[in-house]
């Protein structure tokens, strides 16, 4: 069975707790098979019949809400989209090695169209780098990502709800559950 990644928005903050242990067995029960977690902040690794993410991510989101009595926006990628995440280079290492910060992955619902990707674009500075990918936008700040001027607000309203990841985090995920 094809192997897929979760990345739920919100977990164990904002008042809502959820052990790793209690989020397997939520998938479990919405009938995905190979359950594993990353961390506690929402990466769950699983298996399941060859659907594209993009209907899965709907199916899972609407099975946490019904389990857990509240929202849980859910970005599901296929193993080889997460590999591809993982081994983007959107930067270059000059720009990376002086960065302070760390360069973090914005995960999508669906892919911008160009008139929503020009003015995201425009936000970007030296001191905050945005590229997209598919259905990602990365972005490399010059510092902390408290110290950053980038608006996340008005790219969310530009592009709708994401879920942040650092893209060390995505490739540890790869690297340990998703390799080929």
């Amino acid at each position: 069975m094809p192997r897929y990644a979760a990345f739920l928005r919100g977990m164990n903050v904002g008042g809502h707790r959820l052990t790793n242990e209690e989020l397997r067995a939520h998938f479990t029960a919405m009938g995905f098979g190979d359950v594993a977690s990353f961390r506690a902040s929402g990466n769950v690794i699983f298996a399941a019949e060859d659907s594209p993410p993009e209907q899965l991510g709907p199916r899972i989101a609407t099975g946490l809400q019904a389990a857990l009595g509240y929202a849980v926006p859910t970005y599901v990628r296929s193993a080889q989209e997460v590999r591809a995440i993982a081994a983007m280079q959107p930067f270059a290492p000059e720009h990376v090695r002086a960065s302070t910060g760390k360069l973090h992955v914005a995960l999508l619902a669906e892919r911008p169209s160009a008139t929503t990707r020009e003015p995201v674009l425009e936000m970007a500075s030296a001191r905050d780098r945005l590229l997209f990918g598919e259905r990602e936008l990365y972005w490399l700040p010059s510092g902390p990502m408290l110290d950053s001027g980038l608006d996340l607000k008005l790219l969310e309203r530009l592009l709708g709800a994401m879920t942040l990841r650092t893209k060390n985090t995505i490739e540890q995920i790869c690297g340990k559950h998703l390799a080929e």
